[in-house]
Order: structure tokens, then sequence, then C-alpha cells
């Protein structure tokens, strides 16, 4: 049954404008309701596959542009993001091949230079790549790239070469002689050739050692582990994920063409005291660090990777993924002191944390102190049992811990230590964890109605339930509207598990239901902050979220909720809390304060896990600061970085052009403009181009400029004859204001465009000159 056309183009036209708002989950989502109706829709297909790739998805992004393929196999565009997602994936095969085919096919469409592009890429994956050498080779010498084309038939001859084909490798060379007979290149390999020697290597082009890191990485995951669900213990888990995040760091700025690397250089942003020549040189030395730390560790040579980290450390590199693997390298050549210092920099992490704790755990229970390693693995029991339960009851269950870890801080019986730390350990620290943790849950008595139990109640045959009845009755009383009463009952409470967390959370909530909002503010403030020390960035996130709610303008509370979102890696979520944080001070008038926190979050956003359209989103509420503080000369900055992130945005070339113009650099405002202009023709977009220069004539009648620019495009366009009038009427206004030289600059051009009456203008020109 054929799908509806019109829910189909309501569906795409909500994806557009939700991509054209950054809102990627929501055009996801409407792009996902138009392939229902018409499945093989190939700019649905395309338009779902980029908004999956902006949030990171990059699996399902390649498979629904691999759909794209089987719909549309001469579309180039598909094709080429088959080739970046596979490499992105670490399938180095595929993406040559299907990078190849890309270039074939733009090719075919007369587009030479992203055929060149595609094709240049492969030779960075693989340098000896005899195809993408000999297409470079063809099309640089039907362009008259004679350099370029000697220099690949010089990289096809080597390779030849090698596979003992001596005839062709002459051929190869002489052909590069025939267009550059002076080349010292050239001449060099002619010489080896005559003496027998081998011609050197083609040498791998920048942004190929990222794609190869990731392979490395990839093909860690197929060493085949138990049969379970997860495969790996949490330890080995992390450090999967901890390689795959610093490969992908290293693939972004590796990856000179990439989208991520146009807009976002991924290390740039986590690099301390970035901008300058120096910083530019410390980050490429932990390019190179981290380079060979990857390398390294891929190949079981744990010592040199663990010494390429921390050099990547000392030259100002901060992340969770690189502080958890050097601790856990650390840790495996028994250098216990340093990875434990090292793993609390992971701690807090999401994707860490669990394993953070079981090892530092483990350290700590070496050095015989058991009451802390109890504390350690009874955190990393919490973090996994909240992992693995229902998301609903995920906040109960942790809460349930607290008064077990408290009641385990002042347990002196060292036997019971020594059990806790053993049963935690032996329970997690395997690779079916998940599954036993589930089969636990299954063993225990169902909740009839109250609370979820937690794991650690069958694990550890222990209960601490005295104060967890004290909060039912607080809870009742204060549902029965009995405040005060329930407030009592939580100073008895707290006479018995004065830091349990969760009941003081409770106190809260009663200050709140009483009115007394400043004494709530302060209790979770407090509670957020011992939070925050111990670890809990989820809990600490939630207390300032609610503080926030409360208390909306509450600046404090959000500048530490944004460190405690980034400390748990959740950037987006901190970005938009930034973005919350600087709309506050725009309304408060503090321009410079809203501006500086913009700016914050735009050093966010390089992240690597950050979506890289906060850019242009964050960007242009910078240049909207700078136009309303009148500060043109930044705001010109800041929409020339918009202007190379979307080239294709109109009104950003009309603030450049309009700026410049203000600011007296009419050169500078023509080089924009014409820049401008010739990116549309090259985009073959004539008629939006011819749109621009109109609307602009009318905007500013009195520019000369643009009224010339419009007719050259007219002519350009094949319509003389509409370009002829324009500059006639301008030669006369000139011409009557007195402006000789322009108005003989302005027939010139009418001369040069060659009208039937040309010989009159001629005429015109010479009496022009003459008189």
């Amino acid at each position: 049954m054929p799908g509806r056309d019109d829910i189909f183009q309501k569906s795409m036209n909500e994806g557009h404008s939700a991509a054209w708002d950054q809102e990627w989950p929501k055009a996801a989502a409407a792009y996902r309701r138009a392939l229902e109706e018409f499945p093989d829709n190939p700019k649905a297909l395309n338009s779902l596959g980029q908004a999956l790739h902006q949030l990171n998805q990059v699996d399902e992004a390649l498979q629904i542009y691999l759909r794209a393929v089987k719909v549309s196999p001469d579309d180039p565009v598909p094709m080429e993001k088959v080739a970046q997602l596979s490499e992105r994936v670490g399938d180095l095969k595929t993406a040559m091949e299907a990078a190849i085919r890309a270039g074939d096919l733009f090719l075919k469409q007369r587009d030479p230079e992203k055929a060149l592009q595609n094709w240049v890429h492969v030779t960075s994956i693989n340098p000896e790549h005899a195809i993408a050498h000999s297409r470079l080779a063809q099309v640089h010498e039907k362009l008259g790239h004679n350099q370029q084309a000697a220099m690949e038939y010089l990289a096809i001859a080597s390779v030849l070469q090698r596979a003992g084909n001596a005839e062709k490798t002459q051929e190869m060379v002489n052909k590069a002689q025939s267009l550059v007979p002076n080349s010292a290149e050239v001449k060099q390999a002619q010489t080896l050739l005559r003496t027998g020697q081998l011609l050197p290597k083609p040498i791998r082009a920048k942004g190929g050692t990222g794609p190869i890191r990731m392979a490395q990485v990839k093909q860690l995951e197929t060493v085949p582990h138990s049969k379970a669900a997860s495969g790996l213990d949490p330890v080995m888990e992390a450090r999967q994920k901890a390689l795959t995040q610093l490969a992908e760091l290293l693939f972004d700025f590796s990856d000179e063409s990439s989208p991520a690397a146009q807009d976002r250089k991924g290390i740039s942003a986590i690099m301390r005291g970035t901008g300058s020549l120096s910083a530019q040189s410390e980050q490429i030395k932990v390019v190179l660090h981290l380079g060979q730390a990857i390398d390294a560790q891929s190949k079981g040579n744990d010592s040199l990777a663990a010494e390429e980290m921390e050099a990547a450390l000392n030259a100002g590199f901060s992340s969770s993924a690189l502080y958890f693997n050097l601790g856990y390298l650390r840790f495996k050549v028994e250098r216990f002191e340093s990875a434990q210092r090292v793993l609390q920099n992971s701690v807090k992490h999401e994707d860490y944390g669990l394993a953070s704790r079981l090892l530092i755990g483990d350290i700590i229970s070496r050095k015989g102190a058991f009451r802390e390693a109890a504390t350690e693995y009874l955190e990393a029991l919490k973090f996994a049992d909240a992992m693995t339960a229902p998301p609903e009851q995920a906040d109960d269950i942790r809460q349930q811990y607290e008064p077990l870890i408290e009641s385990y801080q002042s347990q002196t019986d060292e036997a019971t230590l020594r059990k806790v730390c053993t049963n935690v350990r032996d329970l997690l620290l395997r690779d079916d964890w998940r599954e036993q943790l589930y089969k636990v849950r299954e063993q225990m008595p169902k909740p009839d109605g109250g609370l979820p139990a937690p794991l650690a109640d069958m694990i550890l045959q222990a209960q601490s339930s005295s104060v967890l009845e004290s909060m039912n009755r607080i809870n009742q009383l204060a549902r029965m509207g009995s405040l005060r009463s329930a407030m009592g009952e939580a100073y008895d409470a707290l006479q018995s598990a004065p830091t349990y967390l969760p009941l003081h959370i409770l106190m809260g909530d009663l200050l709140v239901q009483q009115g007394q909002t400043t004494d709530a503010i302060n209790k979770f403030s407090v509670v957020a902050h011992a939070y925050s020390v111990r670890g809990e960035v989820l809990q600490a996130t939630k207390l300032f979220r609610r503080i926030i709610q409360i208390s909306p303008m509450d600046l404090g509370a959000r500048s530490r909720l944004i460190e405690q979102l980034v400390a748990r890696g959740q950037v987006d979520d901190a970005i938009q809390e930034h973005l919350e944080l600087a709309a506050i001070y725009y309304r408060l008038a503090e321009l410079d304060m809203a501006r500086k926190t913009y700016t914050n979050a735009l050093r966010l956003v390089q992240q690597g896990s950050a979506s890289r359209d906060w850019n242009i989103h964050i960007l242009q509420r910078m240049a909207d600061i700078d136009m309303q503080r009148l500060d043109w000369k930044q705001a010109l900055r800041v929409f020339e970085q918009i202007r190379t992130l979307t080239p294709d945005d109109d009104s950003v070339r009309r603030q450049l052009i309009e700026l410049n113009t203000r600011m007296g650099q009419q050169e500078r405002a023509l080089s924009e403009l014409e820049g401008y202009i010739t990116h549309l023709e090259n985009q073959n977009k004539k008629d939006l181009a011819l749109s621009f220069m109109e609307e602009l004539v009318r905007e500013y009648d009195d520019q000369s400029v643009y009224k010339r620019t419009l007719a050259a495009l007219l002519h350009r366009m094949g319509r003389t004859n509409e370009a002829i009038p324009i500059l006639d009427q301008l030669g006369d206004v000139l011409i009557e204001k007195g402006d000789k030289q322009s108005a003989m600059d302005v027939i010139s051009q009418i001369v040069l465009m060659n009208p039937p009456n040309v010989e009159d203008y001629r005429a015109l020109l010479n009496q022009l000159r003459n008189g």
C-alpha cells in the first residue's frame, strides 16, 4: 500500500525545521516518520543518516547510508558518507572501497574536486593503494596539474616495482618525466631505476593516523571472551571504552577533511592554554603521544603505552578516558600509588566510575585498609546495581546503599570487612557480571509496593533498615500535612545516621513545603557538595537542578551544575546549561558576562563527545552581543567563523558585507561578496546568487559596485541584455555626478560584454577620455 504524500512532506518539513534548530533527536524522529510512509525515499534516508551522525549514533547512521546507497547507487553523497562512517568504526577496507566509488561518482557528476578529495583520503589510509594513485594521476593530468600528476605516477611506479613489474615501473616514471622533465623527484627516480635500487615508498598523507589507530582499537574488540552478554568484566569494558574514545579524538584531529575536524578540533578543546603557537606545538605533541600510546597498548606494550599517556598529560591533555587508561596500566605493573592517584580523576565519570572504584578498592585492600576498601567496593556495587536495575528504580536503589555504606564505615571486624571486599570483587570482576546481577535480583523477594531492596542485602547479608523505616514514617506524616511532626521525626533519625544524605534531602523537601526556600536551598547545596566530594555526580547534579528549579536565578548553583555535568561526561547537557546561564546574564543586561559564558560553552563544544552543531548556535549569539555592544571588529571575526562553518548562509554573508562597509573596508566587503557569488556559482546555485544580488542592490541603491557585480553575474548567466541597461543607467548617474573615472569603468565593462551596439559605447568611452 503506497504511503501518504501529505504525511511524508509534513514529516520532512518538521525534520528540516528541527535540523535547522539543531534539535537532532526531533529531526531524527521526524525523518523516521517520513520513512514509514516511503521507506526507500533517498532524501529521507540521507536526512536521517545526517541526523544520526550528528547524534554520534555512528553504527545506525552507517546502516541508513548503506540503504541510501542501494536506493541511489549513482548518488556520490551517501557513498561518501559510507566511506567516512566505515572509517570511523574501524572498517578500513570498506571505507577505502566506498571512497574510491564515491570519487568515481563525483567525477561522473563533473565534480573533480570532490573526486580528488576522496581518492587522496584513500591514500592517507593506505599510501600504496594503486587504484587511488592511478585515479589521481589521470584526473590531475587532465586538469593540467602536471606536478601533482607526476608525483602520483611515481607513487604508482613504486608500488609496481615492489610487485615485480619492471616494465610498467619504467613506463610510469617515463610518464612522470614527460609531464615535468626538470623535476628533481623524477630525475632521482630515473637514477634509482638505472642503478637497480628501490624507489621510495609513497608517503602517507596527513589524516591517516587516526583511522588506523581506530582500526587497531576495534580489532581488540574481536578478541573472544566468554559467552556472557557483555563479554568483558567492568574493568576491561572501561578499558575498551577509554581506548575507543581516545582513538575518536585522535581520529577527529588527524582527519582535517572530516566535518568534525573543520569545526571542532576535538583535542584542542581540552588542552590547557590553546591559541598560541606554543599551544599548537603542545597539541602536536599530544597527538603524537596518543597515537603511539594506542599503538603500543594494542600491541601489548603496556609500559611504553603508559609512558606515552603520561607524556600526553604533561603536554596539557586532560580526559577521563586518558586518566582511567593510565591508571589501569599503572595498576597492571603494580605501581599502585600512582594508579590510585590517577584513577581519582576518572572515578566521577559515568563510563569509568565502576571500574575505577573496583581498581581503587583492590589497591587499598592490598595495603590492609579493609574499611576504606570495603567503602570503595560498596560504591562499585551501588554503581553496578543501579546500572542493571530498571531505570525507574535506579535512584531508590542508590539511596538505600547510603545507610549500608555508613554502617560499614564504623565496622571494626576485619573478617567482616574482608568478606565484603571478597564478595563484591568475586561478583563483579567476571565476564558475565551483568548476568550474575540479574540472577541475584531474580532470587530476591519482590517488593510489595515498597522500595526495591538493593542487591547488597542478599550479597552481604546485612540490613540497615532503621533509617529507611524512619524515612517511611516521615513521608507518611508529610502526606498527612503534619510537616512539623515530620521534621521532628527527621531530627530524631539524624541522631542515628547524621551523614545519611537522603535523609538531609528529605528535610530539604520538608523545608520547601513549609515555604522556607532559602533554608531548603542551603540544605540542598550542602548535600550536593557532599555528593560531589564522594564522587556521586549524578546525585549532585539532580540536587543542583532542584535548586535551579526553586530559584532559576541562582547563578552559583547553575555554575556548579555545569561542573558536575562536565565531570560526568554529559557535555551536551553542560553546554545547554551554559546557554541558559548566558541567557540569564543577557536578561540582566550583563552583556560581558553573557558573552564570556558563551565563550566557555564554545570551549566545551570542542570536546569529542559534544554535538558539532552547537558551534553555529553559540557563535551566532556571540555575534549578536558584539553587534549590540557596537564591537564591530569582534563581530566581524565571529561572523567570519560562522561563514566558514556555513558557507551557504546568505544572512551571514550579508552581515559580513555590511560590517566591512560600515568600517570603511570596501575592498574586504567586495571580496566577501565576490567570494559568496563564486561559491554559489560553483555549487550551480546561480539563481540563488542572482536573487541575493538583486536584494542587495535594492537595499544599497547608492553602491555602484553592487550594481556592477549584479551586471557581471547576469552576463555570466547569458542574460547580457538585462545586464546592459543596469550598467547604462549607472553610467548616466555617475556622469551626472561628475564621477568621470567611475563612469569610464562602467562603460568599459559594457564594452567587454560586446553588445550589438558596442561601437556606440566605444565612441562614448573615447569621448570621455578626450573630454
